[in-house]
Order: structure tokens, then sequence, then C-alpha cells
């Protein structure tokens, strides 16, 4: 079976590395020695697996289930570069498919305790389904809400009939003689002890039917909890069976099971994701590896936070744990990080591609796998940006933090696309400008973010180092106070030349980090905009948030209540072409200086 893939089958061969970088670290420590030990994700592995997401788009055996794919540069031992791809789990309840790297080694030696055990729990699932499903709930859900309506009309009735009779208690006192009075008011208590008769009648008839069918419905789930409970022991011996079977090989030689590696235990699928697939089918066939990159792929995951397209990085539960263990024995593929200069670039990436003739997009016959849009390009004209019309057709991206004005009081970066604002709340999104540059400078660990990008958005950013430097921006930014530019290109043709678009935003907590029109629950966002440039079928647009909404110009873009056309490579609000990134960058900001009282400028050359 081939695992082994040429360059060549995902991207074009005129890529060149020019320099080493990263947009994300694979890392943990040594069990041994203790060291931080790391493996990158740069941007030749995220083109690599662009070439593979085009693959997969054009198949339709990978549509049918939503899940993470991987892929692995490796270096051959007499130099050559190779890729090795891998799939999460089953592929179409497959664990070896032609092609992809095969499971952990263990799989087979369970593999008929695993398929009994299977075939049990899906009968421990069928019969939960059916008792869930159980006649007598229907039944006693029905007559239940029955007996409550016949309840409540009752009480209706009988507080009415309460309040006639304490009004005519209070007529016939003033009215009656001692002896009439006397047999009125026993009619009127005989009135009253009769209809807390007709309400006990009632309720003893509610338990009379009831009773059986509870009886009936806390059997069945006394049934369910123990299937419950047989389904779970059955879970964690097979569980434990096949992690004491699967062994995991890292890059000095070593060999452990999943059970010596987490002796606390771990969540089902562990060993059966991309990275420790691919890490170890390197280590056992004395693969060097370079670099890694993992997405997902097919339907949105169930609980929406996993998007079609989009890079992650180790999952927390499963995959981190193990990395220490598994990149054992690997020397690192790329020189250490830098730490000087004013461009704080810890990892450093050029790629540089030309195309002759011009590229068309990839939606419309472009060049497969390539990933990039070059048909407009930015020059520098006189300190100007402009268009260039002498530059070749070209794209060059670097993932630095170059730092575009800096004083005592505050800071402005050009934060690259991929890489957060301010660290995640999981370990793999702790990687961000804040986290870096808290690392980096020397009063970093006093910085505060101002304001944030979405992390697919390039452009200036803005950091305060101290807490009324701070508190003053955040002010301007609350009171629209500061001047934003963002520069992007549309993924069509927007026939109006400017104008505005106001539509409320609102973030769906069941969808997230979705946001969407809403004229009930939105907040009030406004954007102008302007058309800069058409392209063949692309459009660069100028646009000015006049408030500052999540993902406000991405929304704005792409419902039909705005332009209707969405933002090259926004993935998330329905573009499809396979681009390297979002076309959307924060290129000019404009605020008052809390300190200088001067009006600062910022401006960030759009790099695509």
């Amino acid at each position: 079976m081939v695992v082994l893939h040429e360059l060549s089958d995902f991207i074009d061969c005129d890529f060149v590395i020019a320099d080493s970088s990263c947009s994300y670290w694979y890392e943990g420590r040594c069990p041994q020695s203790g060291n931080r030990l790391k493996l990158p994700r740069t941007s030749m592995s995220e083109a690599i697996a662009h070439g593979l997401m085009q693959h997969l788009a054009n198949n339709d055996y990978y549509s049918h289930e939503g899940k993470m794919y991987g892929i692995l540069l490796v270096e051959l031992p007499n130099g050559e570069q190779r890729v090795l791809k891998a799939f999460s789990g089953l592929l179409n309840s497959c664990s070896v498919v032609e092609g992809w790297v095969p499971p952990i080694p263990g799989r087979d030696e369970v593999a008929f305790e695993e398929s009994r055990t299977l075939a049990e729990l899906d009968a421990i699932k069928q019969e939960i389904i059916t008792l869930k499903q159980l006649t007598e709930r229907q039944q006693y859900e029905m007559l239940s809400n029955d007996f409550e309506q016949q309840l409540q009309a009752m009480s209706d009735r009988h507080r009415y009939c309460k309040h006639q009779r304490q009004e005519k208690r209070q007529q016939i006192c003033n009215t009656l003689t001692p002896e009439a009075l006397t047999i009125a008011l026993e009619q009127l208590d005989e009135e009253s002890r009769q209809q807390g008769i007709e309400r006990r009648q009632l309720k003893r008839q509610q338990n009379a039917v009831l009773q059986p069918l509870q009886q009936i419905i806390a059997a069945t789930d006394a049934r369910i909890s123990e299937l419950k409970q047989q389904r779970k022991a059955l879970s964690r011996q097979l569980q434990t069976q096949m992690h004491a079977s699967y062994s995991l090989t890292n890059f000095s030689g070593r060999s452990q099971s999943l059970q010596e590696l987490m002796p606390g235990g771990s969540p089902t699928g562990t060993g059966d994701c991309c990275a420790p697939k691919l890490l170890h089918y390197a280590a056992t066939h004395n693969l060097k590896p370079l670099a890694m990159a993992e997405f997902w792929w097919g339907a949105s995951s169930v609980n929406q936070d996993k998007i079609p397209g989009e890079f992650y990085g180790a999952c927390a539960e499963r995959c981190q744990p193990l990395m220490g263990f598994l990149l054992s024995g690997l020397k690192p593929p790329f020189p250490a990080r830098e730490k000087g200069g004013r461009s704080l670039s810890p990892d450093r990436l050029c790629i540089h591609k030309s195309f002759s003739p011009p590229l068309t997009p990839p939606c419309q016959g472009g060049e497969p796998g390539t990933g990039y849009f070059p048909p407009l390009h930015r020059g520098i004209k006189g300190g100007k940006s402009g268009v260039c019309a002498s530059l070749p057709r070209c794209v060059y991206t670097e993932v630095t933090l170059p730092i575009i004005y800096e004083d005592e009081w505050l800071i402005a970066v050009n934060k690259p696309a991929g890489l957060l604002s301010v660290p995640g709340r999981y370990r793999d999104r702790q990687d961000s400008v804040l986290s870096r540059l808290r690392h980096l400078l020397p009063d970093g660990m006093a910085l505060i973010s101002v304001h944030r990008l979405d992390q697919e958005t390039s452009g200036i950013l803005l950091l305060a180092r101290d807490c009324q430097t701070h508190r003053q921006l955040s002010q301007q930014f609350q009171q629209r106070q500061v001047h934003k530019v963002y520069e992007a290109i549309l993924s069509g043709v927007l026939t109006v030349e400017q104008g505005k678009i106001e539509l409320p935003l609102w973030g769906d907590p069941e969808n997230r980090p979705e946001q969407k029109v809403d004229w009930q629950q939105g907040k009030p966002s406004l954007t102008h905009f302007q058309v800069m440039a058409r392209e063949g079928d692309y459009t660069r647009v100028e646009f000015t948030p006049l408030t500052g909404r999540t993902h406000q110009l991405r929304v704005h873009a792409a419902d039909a209540r705005g332009l209707g056309i969405t933002i090259l490579g926004d993935r998330l609000y329905g573009c499809r072409a396979v681009t390297s990134r979002l076309h959307l960058h924060a290129r000019e900001l404009r605020f008052d200086h809390p300190q200088l009282e001067k009006t600062l400028h910022l401006q960030a050359i759009t790099p695509f």
C-alpha cells in the first residue's frame, strides 16, 4: 500500500521555503529529560493541507461524515521530502484505506473482542431506544396533562364558588333571622364540603389511572439505568484492553502502550487521532518529521466548534498528553527562535510562488491545490499604498509581529492572519499576539489588549502598556472616536461603487462563533464601503466600520441584505473557494494619543 506521497500530489513544484517559520507548535515535554519538544505547523504544511482539501472536495467518498484530517511533511534518509496523510478514527467504517497511514498497531489484536463488544453495545443502544419509546410514557403524558387540565378547571370553578359563598354570607347575615341564617350557613358549608369531596375523588381517580403507568415507567427507567451502567462498563473494559494493546513508538525508538502513557485513563478514541498515527508511522519507518497540519473536513461537528477547512491544534484531551512522548528523540527541523530587532519574529516565514500566466480563481479553473489568490497586488509609491502594475504575479507572506508604533504607553503591531489576538480558553489556543509579546518584551506582562481582530484577519492591533492608557483608549473605542479602515477582497463582482450597510447583529449562543442578522435581538451595526478595484470575478473593497461588532464586516459582506458577497476565504459565512487565508486586513487606525495629546494615524500595507 502506497503511503508516502510526492509533494507534487498536493502543491506545485515551484514552492520554495525561504525562511523557517510556523503558525502553531505541536509541543510537549519529554518524559525522560523534561525538555520541551516542538514540531511546527508551517505555511508549507498548510499549503499541502489545502491541496488535500481540494482532493477531498472533488471526491464524494469524503463527504459523508465530518472528521479531522492531517498531513505530515517528512524527510527520507536520502534527504528527499514526502507527505503522509491520515484521518481520525474510521473513514466510512474502515480503519485501513489505500493511500492513508494505517492505524496504530494494537487494534488487530483486539479486533474480535472489539467486534463482539461493539455488537453488545449496539444491542444495548437499541434496547435503550426501544425503552425510551415505551407507549406507556406517551399514555402517562397524555393522561397526566388531561387530569391537570381537569384539576385546573375544577380549581377555577371552586374558587369562583367560594367567592360567591363569601359574598352570600355577608348578605344573609344582615337580612335573615337567626334560625334561617343557621340553615343557610349550613347549606353553604355543605356546598363547600361537597366541592372538597369532588376534588378528592378526582385526585383518587388520577392516582388510580396514573400509578400503574408510573410503576411501569419507573421499572423501565431502572432498566435503562442498568443498561447504561452495563454500556459504561463494557466501554471501559474495551478501552482498557485496547489501550493495553495500542503501542506507540517515538523517535528515540522507545515503545509504550497507551495504558502506560496515560495510567489515569483517557477518553475513547485516544490513539486514533491524526497526530499520533502520523508521528508513530514516521518514527517506525525512519522518517524525519518537518511540519504537520490538521484540519476539519466534512459536515460541521455536532457542537459546532469545528469548521470545515479550518486548521486546529492537538486536541487537549486525547493528543496533547501524548505529544511529549511522541516527539521524544526528534531533533528540531528549524533554527531556534529569534529574539531581537524591532520586528518581533519568533517564527519567520517567507513563501514565494510565481505565476505565469495570471492565475484564475480556484473556483473557476485555477491551478488546483494552490490556495492562493493573486489577481490584485499592493505596492508602495512615495510612502502610500496603491495598486502596483509592475509587480510580478506573486504572493509573499510573513508570519511575523512587526511593530508599527511603540512608546512608553502603548504598542501597535501588524498581526498576521492565523494568529489569535489574545490567548483562547484551551491549551491548544494559547499562542497569540498578546502571549508572544508578553514573552518577548521586558515589560510584556503588563500589556493589555485594547481591542481584538478575528484570528483569520490581519492588520493593526493596539495594546496598552498600563491600565490608565488601556482605560482611555478603550473609552475612545466605546465612544466611536477611533477611525478604522479595513481592506478586503470579495469573492464576486460588486456592482455598486459605494454605500452603507446597517444590519443588527446577534450571536446565537447555540451556534457560536457565527453571528447573524436579527432585527429583534441584534445590536445596531453600521459599515461604510467603497469599491477600490475590480479584476475578473473579484472586487477589492475598502470598509469603514462605525461600530465594532463581532464579525461585523464578514456578515455585512455575506448577508443578502448587505452586499450579498462573501469575503474571499470566509468559509464560516459560505465562501467555498480554497484559499490560503481570509482576505480581510485592518489597514488603518486613527485615534488620539491619551498621553501625548496628538492624533496618531497608523497604517499597515495590505498583504494581498
